[in-house]
């Protein structure tokens, strides 16, 4: 007779099987689930490890890219994702909140390559270090010669520069005095970037003048019984002629002494201001010719600025050394001899300049 198992007691092992089974079964997927996270807690550190070390690309791609102020950082990183400056959004966000740069990345205009690490584009965000280009006022040179060196370096045409420093709308706007900003670029280094015109590298230019003017020479000029306008006038007259800066005051002086006896000035720059670039010397035609600026023709400063000086020559026309000085002639190697009477500067011009020019006293 075969055994044979009860049916109560057959139901009872299936069912201990069926659950054998279905334990074994979770196991399992509690195991690939315990397998996956342990290779996601592998992958992910590997992936932003990978993602720090190497950037997007070889440095071929350049992009110009420009942040509003505000911009939230995912749509920061969702650009340099869609530009190809980075490779991956998600990843950005991550080291820049791990970096707690969130919220301290600066405005502006940038240029990236996919050839820059993440890290280094974070960075750049981070301190500022915009897409600019420098640009250089050297002391006392004028609009035109402001102009001329935009345009030389790609940055302005001269037309359109000298348009804007002409502008009465600008001129307003800045309380110049005069019919150009002519004396008020205070003579710095500025940043240009691609998104500022004339007017707005203008306006740097001027607050910056006013600034030093406003911190330094205020009081100054009150005391001297000047007006700004006159003491940046003179001032860029001293710019122009003195070639070593120790200089200033003594020209200043001559200047002021000049004034004071209502004698012209006879200043070679004023010759030729608005024709050409004073290099050095003038001519007879220079003297001769008829303009507002000519100081050998009109008894008194000019109606304005001949140049953009510095703050050293500013100073100057505030403070000139006291002598009795009413000439001066320059000698070949850019200083100056200095004279109380015209005999002796007559002398000193024979001296110095022989044939090299016409002659003309300061």
């Amino acid at each position: 007779m075969e055994d044979s198992i009860p049916p109560q007691d057959q139901s009872a092992s299936e069912t201990s099987e069926t659950q054998h089974r279905f334990a074994f079964l979770k196991n399992r997927h509690i195991q690939a689930a315990l397998l996956l996270a342990l290779l996601l807690l592998v992958a992910l550190p590997l992936r932003y490890a990978y993602f720090l070390a190497f950037p997007a690309g070889d440095g071929s791609t350049v992009r110009i890219v420009d942040f509003a102020k505000g911009e939230p950082l995912a749509q920061i990183a969702a650009d340099l994702e869609r530009e190809r400056i980075v490779s991956s959004a998600r990843l950005f966000v991550v080291h820049a909140r791990l970096k707690g740069a969130d919220g301290r990345l600066q405005a502006g205009e940038y240029q990236f390559s996919d050839g820059m690490r993440p890290t280094e584009i974070l960075r750049k965000m981070v301190t500022g270090e915009i897409n600019v280009r420098r640009f250089a006022i050297p002391e006392g040179y004028s609009i035109h010669q402001v102009a001329e060196l935009l345009e030389s370096q790609k940055l302005f045409s001269r037309e359109g520069f000298i348009k804007a420093a002409t502008d009465p709308t600008l001129l307003a706007e800045l309380g110049v005095e005069g019919n150009s900003v002519e004396g008020y670029l205070f003579p710095s280094t500025y940043n240009v970037t691609r998104k500022m015109d004339e007017a707005a590298l203008i306006r740097a230019m001027a607050a910056q003048f006013n600034k030093i003017y406003g911190e330094r020479f205020v009081e100054a000029t009150r005391r001297s019984g000047m007006t700004r306008h006159e003491v940046v006038t003179l001032a860029s007259l001293i710019e122009k002629e003195a070639v070593v800066a120790a200089e200033r005051p003594l020209i200043s002086s001559v200047f002021h002494n000049r004034l004071a006896r209502g004698m012209r000035l006879q200043s070679d720059p004023t010759a030729v201001y608005g024709v050409r670039a004073f290099g050095g010397t003038v001519t007879k035609q220079d003297i001769e010719r008829h303009t507002p600026y000519n100081t050998y023709l009109i008894t008194a400063l000019p109606p304005g600025p001949i140049g953009n000086p510095s703050e050293g020559a500013i100073e100057a026309a505030l403070t000139p050394a006291r002598t009795g000085y009413l000439y001066f002639v320059a000698k070949k190697d850019g200083t100056h001899h200095f004279s109380t009477t015209l005999d002796e500067h007559n002398a000193a011009v024979n001296t110095y300049l022989k044939s090299n020019r016409t002659g003309a006293a300061h």
